[in-house]
């Protein structure tokens, strides 16, 4: 069954980046979910919090082509979609493509580049093909961006626009990790672990291009009965609502959480997805398509906490979803 391949290739996954991160069960989820709904993940964190790490080790068990762009204040549109050169010999143009040709793209400290080289990812994202001076390049496949920034350090960033933030399907918060959980990180360095060495020739794949569009596809197929599929609008529509939040989340979020339900079942190895699926995944989903009142900002708020007080309001359905 699809469903059963999902489950496997999540925990053979899972179990190898145990290896490498500590602490990151819920990150590892997250962009399993990113990656099995055909969507693209953002991980917010401080320096230090093994963002870089978690994309780098997940790109070699996944046995995918692997590029990673290191977004600076300088960094051009063309620098990421490529450009046409001239040869001289033939007196003809060639296209060079740029490193987004790639199945798994690391975008490192995105909101570090303008909005117009932002910009650039939108219809890579969206569409999987890019535009190199006006001829269409169709994007290999899988195709999976995580992109990266730090929460805290704003002095010459540029936040990304509701536009931008709403092409990724899950973001993810990396905190620190708990005591026990650092302390094996200090154990497994005095034993001789370096981040450093980890790439595709220290971590061996566990999978491959072919099983991941697999699995993408299979996801697709996981059942969602009319009861959850009204409980994912009743969630989306009481975020519109809400007297702290001056943009609720749109259609296309209502259609990501679904999405993301569905991966979430696959790897459980479930042909249906529940309600308790939604809940799972919405607190990666929708918070980073809400817009908080300027007062609410003001105050403190979080839209993670608006959306979980919200989530309290709506009645969660009780027939069974199969």
């Amino acid at each position: 069954m699809i469903v059963t391949s999902a489950k496997d290739l999540a925990t053979r996954i899972d179990a190898a980046m145990r290896e490498v991160i500590v602490d990151g069960e819920r990150i590892t989820f997250a962009l399993l979910v990113a990656l099995f709904a055909r969507g693209h993940a953002l991980i917010e964190g401080v320096p230090g919090t093994g963002k870089t790490l978690a994309v780098r080790a997940l790109s070699a068990l996944l046995g995918a082509q692997y590029r990673r762009i290191q977004f600076t204040p300088d960094l051009l549109p063309a620098d990421i979609l490529g450009t046409t050169v001239f040869n001289p010999q033939s007196a003809e143009f060639s296209m060079r493509p740029g490193p987004i040709v790639t199945n798994v793209l690391l975008a490192d400290e995105i909101n570090r580049t303008p909005p117009k080289t932002q910009s650039a990812l939108l219809e890579a994202m969206e569409e999987a093909r890019i535009t190199i001076d006006g001829s269409p390049v169709t994007l290999p496949q899988p195709f999976f961006v995580c992109a990266t920034q730090n929460p805290i350090e704003y002095e010459g960033t540029y936040p990304l626009p509701e536009a931008q933030l709403d092409r990724f399907l899950v973001k993810i918060d990396a905190s620190y990790p708990a005591q026990n959980a650092e302390l094996d990180l200090l154990a497994r360095v005095a034993g001789g672990f370096d981040a450093r060495g980890i790439d595709h020739t220290t971590l061996a794949p566990v999978s491959g291009p072919e099983e991941i569009l697999s699995v993408q596809q299979g996801v697709r197929t996981v059942h969602v009965s009319a009861a959850v599929q009204r409980y994912i609008y009743d969630v989306v529509s009481a975020t519109r609502g809400d007297r702290q939040l001056s943009l609720g989340a749109s259609p296309r979020a209502g259609v990501s959480l679904l999405f993301a339900a569905q991966a979430a079942a696959a790897i459980d190895g479930r042909a249906y997805a529940t309600p308790d699926d939604v809940k799972d995944v919405a607190p990666l989903v929708l918070p980073h398509r809400l817009i908080l009142q300027p007062q609410a900002e003001i105050d403190g708020t979080r839209a993670r906490e608006v959306l979980d007080r919200v989530m309290l309001t709506v009645p969660v359905p009780r027939e069974s979803p199969a």
